[in-house]
């Protein structure tokens, strides 16, 4: 409800006389947007259960979201606005109001720092004493 009225203020001189139906409107997409963000994030994450090996590999996901978590904010929305997403470029670029260039070098300087990050985690053992490969990087 509370986005509906940041929407509503935001556009304020787009409410109608009779904002009722309008504020219904705005709160109807929202509640779609978040259904289809919802349904994405699902998608995404049957496709990594997908490719993830057939062992327990729990550490792994901890781990890179743990990578995930200590990236900058910039970053992190970078990264996760083109993979979570699945925002092109171009598309991440309008979200974020700066060009497609400025989002290939974010995107560019996001993906070194978060290898950085993995990079440093990967030399530390698991708890189950098991190294993980991280050469299949992109």
């Amino acid at each position: 409800m509370a986005e509906t009225f940041v929407v509503a203020w935001r556009r304020l001189e787009d409410v109608p006389s009779e904002p009722l139906p309008w504020l219904y409107g705005v709160a109807r997409r929202l509640v779609a947007n978040q259904t289809r963000g919802a349904n994405r994030r699902s998608a995404l994450a049957a496709r990594l259960a997908a490719q993830l090996p057939a062992t327990d590999s729990s550490p792994v996901t901890e781990r890179t979201l743990g990578a995930l978590e200590a990236l900058g904010d910039r970053d992190r929305e970078v990264l996760l606005l083109l993979a979570w997403e699945g925002l092109s470029q171009r598309e991440a670029a309008e979200v974020l109001g700066c060009s497609h260039a400025a989002v290939r070098v974010r995107l560019h300087r996001a993906r070194r720092r978060l290898r950085g990050i993995v990079d440093e985690t990967s030399s530390a053992p698991l708890s189950g004493g098991t190294e993980v490969s991280c050469d299949d990087r992109a």
